[in-house]
């Protein structure tokens, strides 16, 4: 079975909480997205709602000149969450996810939502993307590994000219030295966080 016929066969075409005007395939428990990966491949972030993606896609909500007319990237998209709520307020979104199951999910959850949501290349050990005015950077420092070559790519965008923004719950490798705190949303999260209100997402911009 291909990716996308295994999501829409096996996960549910849900409303993400907060955000009733977007639906997201999710997983649950009986999913069994075990059948769909090997252990070799990525763990499956995209079936899920994360705490920082949530807060941007949020923030997105409530302030949609934030991103109104500008060709905004969802960097590590996942899901698409975060380029969904940036096209529906207003926003040229394109989506960059290296999973190819994950860009599977982006494409079906950006036709459920009546959205475009492009799917574009980006190597984040080389320069900076070129054509867009915004990136918006979702849970990207979940460890150590991933932030050490993603906070010197996310530099790199705002050398060229680019705004920055990153949405993360506060998690250990989060470079809060360089970073503005803009807003903060209460939010769920998955495993034993998830729907949990008092959970908190902040949307910061890189300085």
């Amino acid at each position: 079975m291909n990716p996308a016929d295994f999501i829409v066969e096996n996960l549910r075409l849900e409303p993400v909480p907060s955000l009733s005007g977007i639906r997201l395939y999710t997983a649950h428990p009986g999913s069994r997205l075990s059948r769909l990966t090997t252990p070799d491949e990525a763990a499956p972030y995209w079936a899920y709602q994360w705490a920082g993606g949530l807060a941007l896609a949020l923030h997105f909500a409530a302030h949609p000149d934030v991103v109104a007319g500008k060709y905004v990237l969802d960097l590590g998209a996942g899901s698409g969450l975060v380029g969904i709520a940036a096209a529906q307020a207003g926003a040229m979104a394109s989506a960059a996810e290296i999973d190819p199951n994950g860009r599977a999910a982006i494409a079906l959850n950006a036709a459920a939502n009546g959205v475009t949501l492009p799917l574009v290349e980006v190597d984040i050990s080389g320069d900076a993307p070129g054509g867009f005015d915004l990136i918006a950077a979702g849970d990207v420092f979940y460890n150590p590994e991933v932030g050490k070559q993603m906070l010197p790519f996310l530099e790199r965008c705002v050398a060229a000219g680019m705004d920055v923004l990153i949405g993360d719950p506060e998690r250990r490798d989060l470079p809060v030295a360089r970073l503005e705190k803009l807003a903060s949303y209460a939010v769920g999260d998955v495993g034993d966080a998830r729907d949990r209100a008092e959970r908190v997402g902040s949307v910061y911009r890189l300085k």
